[in-house]
């Protein structure tokens, strides 16, 4: 099973590597429910030390499906669709997907994915509590004067 390489870490970051997305495959973990190894997901939140967000990186093999639909109790996740193409369902409601499709699903919304084309669908979910996002974009940020270490 391959590892996520540490890359840099102090008390206000923690930054990691986890290789090209066409090794995807390489990663495996147990399912904690099935106990049954899954491979090709890495989930980043425990390596990065995240305490807001859970976001796992996917391959989906081509003409494949995942094998279960699920829900959430509290929080929503966001999906980023970086390479491949399909369907997404959420409850009744079927659509397709592709490359920069981005779907968010409420906790309580049923959902499902399923890869159509020929080659590995990859993407990114990020999963985190609904209603949390209190503020965002330039709204929590604040701009100072820093001297960059790269020059």
């Amino acid at each position: 099973m391959k590892q996520i390489e540490k890359i840099s870490e102090n008390k206000n970051y923690a930054a990691v590597n986890i290789g090209s997305l066409d090794s995807l495959m390489d990663y495996s973990f147990i399912h904690c429910k099935t106990k049954q190894e899954v491979r090709g997901k890495v989930f980043v939140n425990e390596s990065t030390k995240a305490t807001g967000t859970e976001i796992s990186f996917t391959a989906l093999p081509p003409k494949t499906e995942l094998p279960y639909f699920h829900f959430h109790n509290k929080d929503e996740e966001t999906y980023i669709i970086l390479k491949g193409s399909g369907y997404y369902q959420v409850d009744d409601d079927c659509f397709p997907i592709a490359e920069g499709s981005v779907i968010k699903v409420s906790p309580q919304g049923i959902r499902g994915l399923c890869n159509t084309s020929d080659t590995e669908m990859v993407y990114i979910c990020v999963q985190s509590r609904e209603n949390s996002l209190e503020e965002h974009t330039t709204d929590d940020g604040k701009r100072i004067e820093y001297i960059p270490q790269w020059r």
